[in-house]
């Protein structure tokens, strides 16, 4: 799939080939979102603005599928917690900086969620500087005391900080699910094998619609 002309034909093409690769991790759990929250994951203009150095092109196609499930899941006044990466000056960069020449900081106007994004004023954001958005941050305490047992994820990308992300909440004892169409990167073999590797140990591969059809719409 060419990226950056991707059409909604070819996403919906992809996304039934992605499905019949990911058998194995759809086995371990029935669909049962009683009790969870959606993450969505660093959905920023750094990522989704055409304009920024970093745009994922098929960031396009998913936004209006975060949309829906943030929608559903505020129908159904359940949690939803979104995650920004910026760093503050004077922060230790730690490995993100060495690995990374153009460190996300917090002054920087593309840092900010996406206006795509329905953000209110209301709505949990935790900042975080690492791919995992549960290092370092209080996002585990807050599931908790919330009740929350299990997380749908969602944002980009895929293979960094939506994987990094599941990896620790699965560490962590929760049950993850993970959205393939509601998640992207810039390559689909980074996606692909994000999704494979992570149906393999960690997470149960889902879609939009599976996710709205369990959520009663």
């Amino acid at each position: 799939m060419d990226e950056h002309h991707a059409t909604e034909k070819d996403f919906d093409s992809r996304i039934r080939e992605w499905l019949s690769t990911l058998g194995e991790g759809r086995r371990f759990f029935p669909l049962d979102l009683t009790a969870s929250a959606l993450l969505v994951i660093d959905m920023q203009d750094f990522f989704l603005d055409e304009k920024s150095h970093a745009y994922i092109p098929t960031s396009k196609l998913i936004v209006p599928n975060v949309q829906a499930l943030i929608g559903a899941y505020k129908r159904n006044g359940m949690p939803v917690i979104f995650s920004r990466h910026a760093h503050k000056d004077g922060e230790d960069l730690g490995m993100m900086g060495k690995w990374w020449s153009d460190p996300m900081m917090d002054d920087d106007p593309f840092t900010k969620i996406s206006d795509t994004m329905p953000v209110e004023d209301s709505d949990i954001v935790f900042r975080k500087t690492r791919y995992s958005v549960f290092h370092d941050t209080e996002l585990a305490k807050s599931l908790r005391d919330k009740r929350v047992e299990k997380v749908v994820i969602t944002g980009v990308a895929t293979h960094l900080c939506c994987e990094s992300t599941a990896r620790a909440a699965f560490m962590l004892d929760f049950e993850v699910y993970f959205v393939i169409d509601g998640t992207a990167t810039w390559e689909e073999d980074m996606h692909l094998a994000s999704l494979k590797t992570s149906s393999d140990g960690f997470s149960v591969p889902v879609t939009t619609k599976e996710v709205l059809k369990a959520l009663g719409g």
